[in-house]
């Protein structure tokens, strides 16, 4: 049975406020960028992070951050899946470029971190160490040199796929088409391993999940993903996969997205999606036209509000299955259309963690869940690529060689 404190819920709070001060999050997804680029086109005196954007729909600014007790972010440099070749290439690197701006704009609020060191001077030096996150294999464009390229500057996680199959990986929201990785994917996951690049399999297939795991020498992450044995959605992991992370040293990152931790969201959401693309919208658009659009389907057909608690509940069940070292959390801000009650922008991180010091979660185990796992993590990818490198050079293997 779950234990619940009698403390008072300020109480909880304001421990909450303190044990972040001491151990902020590592938020292992964040799609700022893509809004930026949505919003604004990467005009960022437009959309100034320095204030306060709730105004403009942005779950995402610094004063929200440091109210969140925020002290790593993975940044999501992530491009729609229905992009292809070098356009997919081009976009991202575009995307890298907007969280090099905000970094060089924001100096005394965010570091680029590269390494776990990095991340961990961030904190020392009271600034929001920034990593970026590749979402979707298609960004690479079946070429490892360029997979190489988006390390060298500064990509430190890809995740396989997005929401739509690549010729050399299934996702978990596509028809199987190749059983999970093909010989090509392999060797994306061991080049990847290789160069110290974490290899993120939210949006795969449980296949993928399962042939990434039995291939990967480092530890994997699910940067945004939670519980499918809580919410029976495609995007979640299965218990069988979490249990597998304890031997692989990896990590899952519970989400917030509602559609993905709260079963009555699951139908609402697959018909709110239908009613965008019923107006000629992408279903994934948070533009202000897209929002509008939202909010007149949720006026008459009210939404099913997810909260702290849902989300609480996730965690509860991976710390279970997968223990408290392989867990950690990955709000996906800003690519999402709605969030949960209390967990509605960045500001929210010390409602969840509240949530666990009422149900009874220890200072350490907190701890780990925040910030420990999550650069532990970094650190082993880093590891395992400088033993690596000392075994086997850059791969230059293709698709065509290694499946026909």
């Amino acid at each position: 049975m779950r234990e619940v404190s009698a403390v008072s819920a300020a109480d909880h709070l304001d421990r909450a406020r303190e044990l972040l001060a001491a151990h902020p999050v590592v938020d292992g997804h964040n799609d700022l960028p893509w809004a930026l680029r949505e919003q604004v086109r990467y005009d960022l005196d437009r959309r100034d992070i320095a204030a306060d954007q709730s105004g403009t729909g942005l779950h995402t600014d610094l004063p929200r951050l440091r109210a969140g007790g925020v002290g790593a972010q993975f940044w999501s440099v992530y491009v729609r899946s229905d992009m292809a070749g070098d356009d997919a290439v081009s976009a991202t690197l575009e995307q890298i470029d907007v969280v090099r701006q905000l970094v060089d704009r924001h100096p005394a609020d965010l570091r680029l971190a590269l390494t776990a060191d990095d991340m961990e001077a961030a904190r020392a030096e009271g600034r929001i160490a920034s990593l970026m996150g590749a979402e979707g294999g298609h960004s690479i464009n079946c070429s490892l040199a360029t997979l190489r390229a988006l390390h060298q500057l500064g990509v430190r996680y890809m995740t396989l796929t997005h929401n739509d199959n690549i010729p050399w990986a299934d996702s978990a929201t596509d028809v199987p088409a190749v059983g999970g990785l093909t010989r090509f994917g392999e060797e994306v996951v061991r080049e990847m391993n290789r160069i110290g690049m974490l290899v993120d399999l939210s949006h795969v297939a449980p296949g993928t999940m399962r042939d990434a795991l039995r291939v990967s020498e480092a530890p994997v992450i699910f940067s945004h993903s939670s519980a499918r044995a809580v919410c029976d959605h495609p995007r979640n992991v299965p218990d069988d996969v979490l249990g597998s992370l304890a031997a692989n040293g990896g990590v899952a990152m519970v989400t917030f997205v509602p559609k993905f931790i709260l079963p009555e969201a699951v139908d609402w959401t697959r018909a709110a999606d239908e009613n965008m693309r019923a107006h000629g919208l992408h279903h994934l658009d948070t533009t202000a036209e897209a929002m509008a659009v939202h909010r007149a389907f949720e006026a008459e057909h009210p939404r099913p509000l997810a909260t702290a608690e849902t989300v609480a509940d996730h965690l509860d069940h991976m710390r279970e299955v997968a223990g408290v070292d392989h867990i950690g959390i990955g709000g996906d801000y800003d690519g999402t259309a709605f969030t949960p009650e209390g967990l509605s922008d960045v500001a929210g991180y010390p409602n969840l963690i509240a949530e666990l010091l009422r149900r009874g979660w220890s200072d350490a185990d907190l701890a780990k869940l925040t910030w420990q796992n999550a650069v532990r993590v970094l650190r082993a990818a880093e590891d395992v690529a400088r033993s690596l490198a000392t075994v086997r050079g850059p791969s230059i293997a293709t698709i065509e060689q290694l499946d026909g």
